[in-house]
């Protein structure tokens, strides 16, 4: 045991749940709390306010946790009768801002917060999931307007992160990660068009995460990461 604390937020879903369940079967964290909206956390964490990501910082802090990991496993592509517009016909306002406040606000904000807890002359890890549609040149395709667009700004704000942290610890690592397509209720109704192997259940999908973040230096701090260890141009 090390004595380090590792924060995982939204660990009711599914990514978020199994990452917190495995840190807390290994050795390199002490201490792992789980963050999320739910009855079982310890301090309710709504991904959409400030008030309550200030309210989660500020527990962490009167409990004298300063994590060496945090982990933001939130995200939002469909929801009710909403979903990924196929075409500008669908675009809908309130839908785009609703991608940007879970997809990027959100990770923002908690970085905002969550970042000044964490060591200053240690090695730390801040991730967030993306995805890869979030790639600018990577979009080959087009459509699903809202969640491309959010998690291209996602991943300007990591960068952003990661180049002002720097200069507070330069053995800081803050990335986004593209997990692949999990078994989850967010990717459910798109399953269908997956290749055979791709579709990963949720602890290995979290199993391969780990994995990749175990793998990064300081120097790869601003970039995007897949599942597999790729770098994923921005």
């Amino acid at each position: 045991m090390t004595g380090k604390t590792a924060v995982v937020i939204g660990a009711t879903g599914g990514i978020g749940g199994a990452m917190a369940d495995i840190l807390a079967q290994e050795d390199e964290y002490q201490q792992v709390i789980a963050l999320s909206r739910g009855p079982e956390s310890p301090v309710s964490l709504d991904i959409t306010s400030e008030k309550s990501i200030i309210c989660s910082a500020k527990w962490l802090q009167e409990q004298n946790i300063s994590p060496y990991l945090v982990f933001v496993a939130t995200g939002l592509l469909h929801e009710d009768d909403k979903g990924p517009e196929k075409s500008i016909r669908d675009l809908d306002a309130d839908w785009i801002l609703k991608n940007y406040q879970v997809n990027a606000i959100g990770p923002a904000l908690i970085a905002k917060h969550f970042l000044p807890l964490m060591p200053k002359d240690q090695i730390i890890k801040f991730a967030a999931i993306s995805a890869r549609v979030g790639s600018i040149s990577d979009n080959r395709l087009g459509g699903w307007y809202g969640y491309r667009a959010a998690k291209a700004a996602l991943n300007m704000m990591v960068r952003n992160l990661s180049i002002e942290w720097y200069r507070k610890n330069k053995r800081s690592i803050i990335v986004t990660l593209h997990p692949g397509t999990v078994d989850t209720g967010l990717s459910k109704p798109f399953q269908s068009n997956v290749p055979p192997g791709k579709l990963f259940d949720t602890e290995r999908a979290a199993l391969q995460l780990l994995d990749v973040l175990d793998g990064l230096k300081p120097a790869d701090s601003g970039k995007i990461f897949a599942w597999d260890g790729e770098e994923i141009s921005p």
